[in-house]
Order: structure tokens, then sequence, then C-alpha cells
């Protein structure tokens, strides 16, 4: 018997062991909660340009279409294609043969106009005494001058028209209109050519300079001329390529000539880009990076930093204490990800970029700098 209630105290105590380990960890939760770890980003003022991309195609700053301006057998092409050309050069070779044979012919009948005009002016000189001496009559004198204009009309009539086939000869040679780069030739020699041809003989389009058509809304027109000095015409613009990386090359947007698309309410924007390397081509698809406004001293936040409730955008700062506390702001353009503050936050502030979802209210935190993401990440 008693070993049976010495067994039963073993029991009872081994029970109230048990029941204190199995409250010690209720009474160590109880503890006060240990500050949480946030990464926090102090704000700097800095210089902020709000810009925008913007599709465009580039187009040729000047392009001409070489057309015959006689008929005639194509002997020579005298250039490479896709080569550099200059104004006045020649780039096809017209058989020239027929002008110059009607030029020789142009050239023999003013040799006729010529001596007929002289002998119909010495009449004229011959008679004039005579008439005064009544030798000859008024009439016959006045058939003489009649005689010498007309010698004279015809011999204008001569000298033009040796011009106008002196004229078609030059033709012959069919010179580059303006400076650029020459595409490929549309006729090849033998070909027979006319000024009235459809098609032309090839095309050159002028690249050291070119356009960059680029479309933008009607509505943000006005802010872009705002930016403009009161003496400028246009504004720098800098040119991405298709993939959004930058070229190196830069424009200014030119305001002359710009009219509003009734159906989409844009406007073609025409971005003038110095080409001297030749890397943009008519036809490209490019990107422009119009500039918007800039800031000299201008706050900005990471996107993820903000947290929205309906309209109205805070953050959480770290105050002189060390704790959370959480501000209402006003937010402005976002750029690269982060977002230009307007109102609500001072230089020098801590704002909380990392841990924000277990922050409440004067929650005491521990701080350390926040580490942006690598780019491309």
């Amino acid at each position: 018997m008693g070993s049976i209630k010495g067994f039963a105290r073993i029991l009872f105590a081994g029970a109230l062991l048990l029941g204190v380990a199995a409250c010690g960890p209720a009474v160590e939760d109880k503890a006060p909660n240990a500050p949480l770890q946030v990464s926090v980003m102090t704000l700097e003022a800095q210089a902020l340009t709000v810009s925008e991309d913007l599709p465009g195609r580039v187009a040729a700053l000047r392009s001409a279409e070489v057309r015959a301006q006689v008929g005639g057998i194509v002997q020579h092409r005298r250039f490479e294609q896709g080569s550099e050309v200059k104004a006045g050069s020649v780039l096809f070779q017209i058989n020239p043969a027929p002008f110059a044979a009607e030029a020789d012919s142009a050239a023999a009948a003013l040799q006729r106009s010529e001596a007929a005009h002289t002998r119909a002016a010495i009449q004229v000189d011959r008679m004039a005494p005579l008439m005064r001496a009544e030798a000859v009559s008024r009439q016959a004198y006045d058939d003489a001058v009649a005689l010498r204009d007309q010698a004279a009309a015809e011999l204008a009539q001569a000298k033009a028209t040796l011009a106008r086939r002196r004229l078609d000869l030059r033709f012959a040679s069919v010179e580059a209109p303006i400076s650029g780069r020459v595409d490929q030739a549309l006729v090849s020699e033998g070909a027979l050519v006319a000024p009235g041809d459809a098609s032309p003989m090839a095309r050159i389009q002028q690249i050291d300079q070119v356009y960059v058509d680029v479309r933008q809304s009607a509505a943000a027109l006005e802010s872009l001329r705002q930016q403009a000095e009161p003496t400028a015409s246009a504004l720098a613009v800098d040119i991405l390529d298709g993939e959004g990386k930058p070229m190196e090359l830069s424009g200014r947007i030119l305001f002359s000539g710009i009219e509003v698309d009734a159906g989409t309410g844009d406007v073609l924007l025409r971005v003038l880009v110095d080409n001297p390397q030749h890397r943009l081509l008519p036809g490209m698809f490019v990107r422009a990076r119009v500039r918007r406004a800039h800031y000299p001293a201008a706050l900005s936040v990471p996107q993820q930093a903000v947290q929205r409730r309906g309209n109205q955008a805070s953050v959480w700062v770290v105050d002189m204490r060390g704790l959370a506390q959480q501000r209402a702001i006003e937010l402005g353009e976002l750029v690269g990800r982060r977002y230009r503050v307007v109102s609500g936050l001072s230089a020098g502030q801590q704002v909380v970029i990392e841990g924000i979802e277990r922050l409440s209210p004067d929650a005491p935190v521990v701080t350390r700098a926040w580490q942006p993401a690598a780019a491309g990440h």
C-alpha cells in the first residue's frame, strides 16, 4: 500500500514539471517584440529630367528622282549603285549624236540669219542718203528698213533655236539634281528613255541630315513649346534604336508645318537629326526621347516604397527616435521606376524601401542602407 502511494507522488511530481515546461514558451511570447529590420534611403535633392520615348520613322532630308529631259538610248551608267554623288555629276549618258547634229544644223541656220541681217542693214545704210537726195522713193527705203527688221527677228529666232539645241545636247548627259546617296539604277544601258516615262531612272536621297517623324498628342504640344527658350524654335531630342538603346545621335524638334490629325488628335512632329555616318536610313524605325521637363533639385522615391489607398499615396519614414511613421505625399512623374515627390517629404528624411509590409505607426525599427537592384534585374 505504501509503495502505491509513493508511485502516485512520483506521477504527480512529473506531471507538475511537464506543466511548468509547457508554460515556459507562452511566458516568453509575452516578452516585448524586437525592433523590425528595414532598408531605408536618405532623400537627397538631385537634378531630374522627365522625358518620353516616342516611336518614329526616318525620312531623308531631301529626295529627288532622276528623270530624262530628252528622249534617246542610254549608252552609259556613270555611277556605282548605293554610292555618294555630288549635285551636277553625270549619272547617265544618253546617245548625244542626234542632238549634236541638230545643234550643228541650228548653228548653220544662225550663220545664214546673221548674213541676211548684215546684208539688210547695209542696204538700209546705202538707201538712207539716196532717200534724202530723193534718188529713191520713200516707199523703197521703208521696204528696206522692214527687211532689215525682219532679218533681225529671224536672227534672234535662230539664236534661240541654237540655244535650245545645245540645251538638248547638254540634257543628253543626265546629271544629279542634288547631292546624296543614289539608289539602284532603274534603267540599264540600251534602254530607251523619254521625258514622259512613268518611272524615274534612279533616286537620290540626302541623308547626311535626316528627319525623324514622330506623333505626339496635341495636348502635350503646348508644354513642349513652353520648354523652348524664348528665342529658340526647337527642343533637343535623343535618338534611340528600335530596342530603346541610345545611338549617341541627337536632334531638335521643328515646330514649323505641323498639323493635327482630326481622327486621332495627334500632331506629326519632325525632328531634324545630324547623320554624318549614315547610321539612320530612310524608313528605319527608331525612338525619339523627348524631354518633358527638367527639375534642378527634385526629390524622388522608388516605386516600391509608395503605398496607395484610392487617390492618396503614402510612404513610411523613420523619425529621429527610430520609430516608423507614415507620411502622405503628392506624387509627380514616374521616371525610371522612381516617383518625383511634389510635396510631403524633405531632403534628409529616411524613407523605408523594404520591410514596409510589417510596419505600424510608432513601431521601433533597425535601419540598414537600401541597395538598389542591379540594372536588368
